[in-house]
């Protein structure tokens, strides 16, 4: 097994924390949302020999430099920040890997720097389309995007992560999102203090977590600003189909559980769906704001880069939520290797 180690590195853009394990052709590993790259350090250490894999954390996560997200980039900054760290370190090309937001950082870096990626591994990936109020087709189901962006995540779990909470006496303690949103259940958590720790180490405001929030006369009633992760990801600044057609001939492989809450067709998180319940009240109807089909939008850009002469493979785990390399650490070390043995140069 490896040895994983940490450090921050200085680039032309802003300080990264990062951790390593391994050498060999490198392996960049990226996080999602409310995490860092120490969610990544266990398949660090069960990366194969002639593997350097490195984990970073991004701009306003983990212990790397709280920098500001501009959201009418979408995640550009992001990409931007990866492609500073790559040039810091020396390093050409990588495999690439991205959990949740991750997945869409990979999908613009490849995007941007598409001679710069040797292989793509999205796990649980934000929908190219965006998060929140769309169309099956990737309209917007109100012209503003409300719906969408940070006005859509609960003022009770920012305030408690601002405050470094670690209990559990409410559904919105940080705890308890690990426990209920990033696993199917309480039973089968695992890294519960490491994963808790990522959530407390996020930048919370305007220009992080969640982002600002303009109102809007349309359901329910607030809109995208244009700072923070939450409005990066809004498909008012986010849309990732060009990788169908424009991204790297590259093999790609998407890794999801069959249960995620977080990224899914019915997602609890969505408007949508809280709309179709009735957990928010004034829903307009399917017709007008539908539950967006995030894995099925996925699915639809990943057949057309198919069709395009790109190739991809779809592996769903069974009884496994949004985090499945740590869920179900073996299995998804077992795909991940296959997928860089099938990459490995000749």
């Amino acid at each position: 097994m490896n040895q994983v180690s940490e450090r921050t590195q200085a680039t032309e853009r802003l300080n990264t924390h990062l951790w390593e394990a391994g050498s060999g052709e490198p392996l960049l590993a990226i996080h999602g949302n409310l995490s860092n790259g120490a969610a990544w350090r266990e398949q660090l250490a069960l990366l194969p020999a002639g593997v350097r894999g490195i984990a970073p954390d991004l701009r306003g996560f983990g212990s790397s430099e709280r920098a500001p997200v501009d959201a009418t980039r979408g995640v550009r900054d992001f990409s931007d920040d990866l492609a500073a760290l790559l040039d810091a370190l020396e390093l050409d090309a990588v495999r690439l890997a991205g959990h949740s937001l991750g997945g869409a950082v990979a999908l613009q870096f490849a995007l941007d720097h598409p001679e710069r990626v040797r292989s793509l591994l999205l796990v649980a990936p934000v929908s190219p389309r965006g998060y929140g109020g769309t169309h099956a087709d990737g309209s917007a189901c109100a012209p503003d995007h409300a719906g969408s962006g940070g006005g859509m995540a609960n003022p009770e779990l920012v305030q408690r992560i601002a405050d470094g909470d670690r209990g559990e006496d409410s559904p919105l303690s940080p705890r308890n999102v690990v426990r209920s949103l990033f696993f199917p259940d309480p039973e089968q958590v695992r890294d519960e203090e490491l994963l808790l720790d990522g959530i407390l180490q996020t930048a919370v405001g305007d220009d992080h977590y969640p982002g600002d929030a303009v109102a809007s006369e349309h359901w329910p009633a607030l809109a995208p600003g244009g700072g923070g992760v939450l409005n990066a990801v809004s498909p008012r600044w986010l849309d990732l189909t060009a990788f169908a057609t424009d991204g790297p001939r590259v093999n790609v492989l998407w890794v999801r559980g069959d249960r995620d809450a977080v990224v899914a067709d019915d997602s609890p998180l969505d408007l949508g769906q809280l709309g179709a319940i009735g957990a928010v009240p004034g829903w307009p109807g399917a017709e007008a704001f539908p539950p967006q089909p995030m894995v099925g939008q996925t699915r639809a850009m990943l057949e057309r880069f198919a069709a395009s002469g790109g190739s991809y493979r779809e592996e769903v785990l069974a009884d496994t939520g949004h985090f499945p390399f740590t869920q179900r650490p073996e299995a998804f070390a077992k795909l991940l290797h296959e997928h860089l043995r099938a990459d490995a140069p000749a």
